[in-house]
This record gives structure tokens, C-alpha cells and sequence, in this order.
């Protein structure tokens, strides 16, 4: 959006919620509301930074989660787990990653129930690429210094995991399990 408010429409949202509904809901109004604006914005700035590579961002982390993954490749289903979306959004997300000749989809060699996708050299540069131009970028969050982003980390894995979003693993249990 192009057009800048003359005032900040979250605030003039938790002044009208508070004198309505009081004080005690304003915080959590106003911090979800906020977070919902961020995230717009961010997917925007990201998305605008991986278009030149034919990826959005729900695609970029697809091709990185193969990227990582100790053979290239993982089950479909897999996928939607650590990607945290619904099966229909993974096979959606790989089919366009297939089209662009990033990934493949090849038969499990144990479980003809299940289809693998499997990154291609193509994909691997691909996503060697977009990381660098991510990492440069500084993944959009470049007004904030590192300790500011550390603790804004910190207190929305707290918010993840009272949803049970994950359990303690350790990175080397993760990386064992791929």
C-alpha cells in the first residue's frame, strides 16, 4: 500500500476497542492486529525479493526445507507437517516448483503409497541464490537491530508453543530426523 495514513490505524483501533470494552483486552488487540500488519508487510518485501527468482515466499521455504533435508528429497506429507500447511497447499506449492523444473516428484522406493519431491540442481542454485539475496536483504527486518530481533524470536516461539507448535527438539535430534 502506497498511500501512508496520517495517523497510526492500530492505535485509533485500541483507543476505539478500549473505550468500548475496556482497558484489559486493548494489549492482545493491538499486539495481534499489529503482527497481522507485519506479516503483510513482510510478505510483501519478501516476495518482492524472491520474484526475480520465479519463487514467493511459501514456495522459497518448500525449496529450502528439500535444500536441507539430508537426501534432497522428502514425502509430500512430511512436508506439510514441518511446513506447518494443509496437504492441498503443499501439493499446490510443489506443483508450481515442479513447472519451473526446481523440484521432481519420484515414487517412494519402499512406499508406493507415498510420492517424494525431490529437488533439482536447478532448484538447488536456485534456492543458493534467492538465500543470498534474502540474507542481504536481511529478510526484510533491516529497521531492527539483532537484539531486538532475538527477543521478538523469543517471545513468539512463546506464543507458538503454547499452541503446542513444537516440542524441544534439539537442531541435531531435527536434522537425524530428515
Amino acid at each position: 500500500m502506497s498511500d501512508s495514513l496520517p495517523f497510526d490505524p492500530i492505535a485509533e483501533a485500541r483507543r476505539q476497542w478500549t473505550e468500548r470494552w475496556g482497558e484489559a483486552p486493548g494489549p492482545s488487540m493491538s499486539a495481534v492486529t499489529s503482527i497481522m500488519r507485519v506479516q503483510q508487510i513482510l510478505l510483501a518485501r519478501l516476495n518482492g525479493v524472491l520474484k526475480p527468482f520465479g519463487l514467493t515466499f511459501p514456495r522459497y521455504e518448500a525449496l529450502m526445507l528439500l535444500y536441507f533435508s539430508r537426501r534432497g528429497s522428502l514425502p509430500l506429507g512430511k512436508m506439510g507437517v514441518r511446513l506447518q500447511v494443509h496437504r492441498t497447499s503443499v501439493t499446490n506449492i510443489i506443483d508450481q516448483l515442479e513447472r519451473s523444473g526446481l523440484v521432481t516428484r519420484e515414487p517412494h522406493p519402499t512406499d508406493r503409497r507415498t510420492t517424494l519431491a525431490e529437488i533439482t540442481e536447478a532448484g538447488r542454485e536456485t534456492a543458493r541464490k534467492a538465500t543470498e539475496a534474502l540474507n542481504e536483504f536481511a529478510f526484510g527486518m533491516r529497521p531492527l537491530p539483532d537484539e531486538d530481533l532475538e527477543r521478538l524470536s523469543s517471545i513468539l516461539e512463546r506464543v507458538r508453543a503454547s499452541e503446542g507448535d513444537f516440542t524441544d527438539m534439539r537442531s541435531s535430534d531435527y536434522r537425524n530426523s530428515s
